[in-house]
């Protein structure tokens, strides 16, 4: 098995859609009641300026894909294009984390590396622009990767949708290491 990690390109929105869809449908039914399931779709989903601000990645295993996520310098912590709310503002990186966005394995590549590869990728980005910590709006499917990445709890909040049913998420954060002295 090997992983291949690159940059999303416009071209890509199709199957990273229908790849987000697959996540979202199976991997979260053992952690959420099936209408908190059908709304998640409400609020998670690709942010397309993920792309054009060239900080997604898609992993690809075989010519498969397996995986996607990102990172960003703006001020949303998490939802797609269709979500409310999104800012666009740029983050400082002396003082804001870095947001890591739209993390998704399809459910046949789960258990292989491919959200472990893409925090690094993350980090390592965000670093290599002067961040210092990063944020993300975890899922409860996710939340066990991102404790096992080093990331804290900061705060349970839940997100309203037009349903009327909330989808739990857990705030967590990381700090980066800092540059190699030389």
């Amino acid at each position: 098995m090997t992983l291949t990690l690159r940059l999303a390109v416009p071209e890509d929105l199709p199957a990273l859609r229908a790849l987000m869809n697959a996540s979202i449908g199976e991997l979260l039914r053992p952690f959420l009641a099936p209408d908190e399931v059908a709304a998640s779709f409400d609020v998670m989903g690709l942010d397309s300026q993920l792309i054009a601000d060239g900080t997604y990645f898609v992993v690809e295993e075989a010519g498969e894909l397996a995986g996607c996520g990102g990172w960003s310098r703006r001020a949303t912590l998490f939802g797609g294009d269709h979500s409310a709310g999104r800012d666009a503002a740029l983050l400082d990186p002396t003082r804001d984390a870095a947001r890591v966005r739209a993390m998704y394995t399809h459910p046949d590549h789960v258990r292989k590396g491919v959200g472990r590869l893409i925090l690094e990728a993350c980090e390592a980005a965000a670093a290599g622009e002067g961040f210092t910590r990063c944020e993300l709006a975890g899922t409860l499917a996710g939340e066990p990767l991102y404790r096992a990445c080093g990331y804290h709890q900061i705060e349970r909040f839940s997100a309203p949708t037009s349903r009327g049913v909330e989808v739990p998420l857990v705030r967590m954060g990381k700090a980066l290491p800092g540059p190699v002295p030389r």
